[in-house]
């Protein structure tokens, strides 16, 4: 999801909830302690340069039950980081406390902000020796061809 995906669905909400990709919700009394730009310039197994820019958004519970972010809010979090820090309509990855630091997708089903799992992937198959992985066949879609029966000769 891109940031201006989240304040267009921000702008229409009451109330804001995350859910994990287990299907628990974040606690309500959540904070979105960050909104930054993280920028990653690296190279990949096969050499190439690469540079890749995501908005990040980090969630973290304390023991204030009151608290409750609120649509406008957070809204107005966003925009100042968007003045301050020249921040684009980027994608967004969310950070949130599991066992560690977890880093996700986000996405939206009518109702709830979805965490979505991330997944790490060779950006360099092509260079690395990864090989492509063979179309399955079906046994059940092979055609009964003549084959050597024993005691034919044709082995």
């Amino acid at each position: 999801m891109k940031l201006s995906e989240i304040k267009n669905k921000l702008n229409k909400l009451d109330k804001i909830a995350f859910q994990l990709p287990n299907g628990e919700i974040v606690p309500n009394h959540f904070h979105v302690t960050e909104v930054g730009k993280i920028t990653k310039h690296f190279i990949d197994c096969g050499g190439t340069v690469r540079n890749e820019e995501v908005v990040n958004f980090q969630l973290w519970n304390a023991n204030d039950y009151d608290h409750r972010l609120h649509p406008e809010k957070l809204l107005s979090i966003i925009e100042l980081s968007e003045r301050v820090l020249g921040i684009e309509d980027l994608e967004i990855e969310v950070e949130y406390q599991g066992d560690t630091i977890g880093k996700f997708g986000l996405d939206f089903d009518g109702k709830n902000f979805l965490l979505t799992n991330k997944q790490t992937d060779c950006l360099a198959k092509d260079k690395c020796g990864i090989p492509e992985e063979k179309p399955k066949t079906k046994l059940s879609e092979l055609k009964n061809e003549p084959s050597c029966s024993p005691g034919s000769g044709c082995c």
